[in-house]
């Protein structure tokens, strides 16, 4: 069994209801939406902001429960065809945010060990995570360090 940094055993994530097209009160043009999602990603939201504001906002008032049933794409497929991806995947540099974020705090801080073991596991998922992208979404030569993470936010 794999285990990241606790002996307990985590929460199962629910399934998604298996849906092959979208629900009729949801009837977006598909061009509408990747629009929206264009709009949004110039506002600075990230991909999962995205799927939220269509889901709760939608597109000139109608909702868009499910993007991927709506167009035939991800988000992030929406993105990378008008260019407006960011450069750090999502899940990166939210990790990046928090190392930052701890380690400013374990420098002010130097009797929090339990910051201190937070932020040795957060740079070791970093690390785990900029190997799975090297190459594709970073650079082949990338190294973490927190000099280069509070340059890339």
């Amino acid at each position: 069994m794999a285990r990241m940094h606790t002996d307990r055993r985590g929460s199962s994530g629910s399934d998604h209801p298996t849906a092959d097209e979208p629900p009729e009160w949801s009837d977006v043009d598909a061009d509408e939406i990747e629009e929206r999602v264009v709009e949004l990603a110039e506002q600075g939201n990230e991909p999962s902001q995205i799927g939220q504001k269509l889901r709760d906002e939608g597109v000139k008032g109608t909702p868009v429960p499910d993007v991927k049933l709506a167009t035939g794409k991800k988000v992030n497929e929406i993105l990378e065809e008008n260019d407006a991806e960011s450069d750090l995947p999502e899940d990166l540099r939210n990790l990046l945010e928090r190392s930052v974020r701890l380690y400013e705090h374990v420098e002010e801080n130097p009797q929090d060990h339990q910051n201190k073991r937070a932020l040795q596991n957060t740079e070791s998922k970093v690390r785990r995570l900029a190997n799975y992208y090297r190459g594709d979404e970073i650079d082949q030569d990338f190294k973490y360090t927190y000099e280069r993470a509070k340059e890339l936010l």
